[in-house]
């Protein structure tokens, strides 16, 4: 019995990372309308979400499009927005290093991508967290991802200040009254100043998550 269980311990990691122990259950792409009148960058997304981790498509899909009104005003639009359902271990619920890496490996995604997940076993504990490229070389796998938890105040809000700090590949926080990136995100706090549209489109566009002279679209 005591050889049974060390084999079974033994072959924990390998099961683990069987990637049929991850499927895709719904893949499709959200429809779109006109929003901003000249863009001049547009922003694919996608969206991942699992089974039976607590977030429902209408709250994201509402988020998606409140986050879109506020990139706009940096004439940044949406020109795809893919959400994708998927199945998973429910140690996947969680965000947290060891195991989203595992995730992203084993589910690869088109970047940038907003993992919504039940909650996270990161310290410090974020209701939600952006990985750009500056503070991804620990961790490559995730690099131009953000992670939204179910505590998450604010989810349209919170899913644009932290995709502005990939978009921007910056931790930086504002002290700007009513800025989008201060440090707590709240329902004044929407507004990206010029020179924090121009690093965001510049940055965006040189790791290539943004894409110049698209066509304006926002989640609908």
């Amino acid at each position: 019995m005591r050889m049974l269980a060390v084999l079974l311990f033994a072959a924990m990691p390998a099961l683990a990372q069987d990637p049929a122990a991850i499927s895709v259950l719904e893949r499709r792409e959200l429809a779109i309308e006109s929003s901003v009148a000249s863009p001049t960058h547009s922003l694919r997304l996608t969206l991942a979400y699992q089974e039976g981790g607590g977030w429902a498509a209408e709250t994201i899909q509402s988020a998606v499009r409140q986050s879109a009104q506020m990139l706009a005003q940096c004439r940044v639009a949406l020109s795809k927005v893919e959400l994708i359902r998927f199945d998973a271990p429910r140690r996947f619920h969680i965000y947290y290093t060891p195991i989203s890496r595992e995730l992203a490996r084993v589910l690869p995604l088109p970047r940038p991508t907003i993992y919504f997940v039940a909650g996270t076993r990161q310290r410090p504990a974020f209701d939600a967290e952006a990985i750009g490229r500056a503070n991804s070389r620990t961790r490559p796998e995730l690099a131009d991802t953000v992670w939204l938890t179910r505590a998450t105040r604010d989810p349209g809000i919170a899913l644009a200040h932290e995709l502005a700090h990939v978009l921007m590949d910056s931790g930086e926080h504002s002290d700007e009254e009513g800025n989008l990136m201060r440090a707590d995100t709240a329902p004044g706090n929407v507004r990206l100043s010029p020179a924090q549209c121009a690093r965001l489109r510049a940055t965006g566009s040189a790791n290539a998550l943004l894409l110049q002279g698209a066509t304006s679209a926002t989640v609908r």
